[in-house]
């Protein structure tokens, strides 16, 4: 008889083993997941520290709807992971970004003559 076949007498020891197993798997999930960090609001003085913008530039930013942020009641919402991204959308390209692009396109798209028309 193999050690690993079950038999109704080795019911219990088969379930504890199952049961051991199960714990550790468990223990080794929990283990690698790291904590999430939940949004929170900034308030306007976080924000204005992290732009490097003055409030009244930020307030006429967020009327233009230049900055992403949410409104309630009244209250401006900003998020840094939303501003972070808006601050790279920004971004300039270089002289040698906008040289390898213009290649690039000139490359892939092939102008052709007009035709003629009579």
């Amino acid at each position: 008889m193999n050690k690993n076949e079950i038999t109704f007498e080795r019911m219990p020891e088969a379930i504890a083993t199952i049961l051991s197993e199960v714990s550790k798997i468990r223990d080794l999930v929990e283990k690698d997941r790291k904590p999430t960090e939940k949004r929170k609001p900034m308030d306007i003085d976080e924000v204005c520290a992290l732009v490097k913008k003055a409030k009244p530039t930020i307030y006429a930013l967020a009327r233009k709807g230049h900055i992403p942020c949410s409104k309630t009641h009244g209250k401006l919402y900003f998020f840094e992971d939303q501003l972070i991204s808006w601050i790279d959308a920004g971004k300039r390209k270089t002289t040698a970004e906008l040289k390898a692009e213009i290649e690039a396109e000139t490359k892939t798209n092939k102008t052709k003559r007009p035709t003629r028309r009579y």
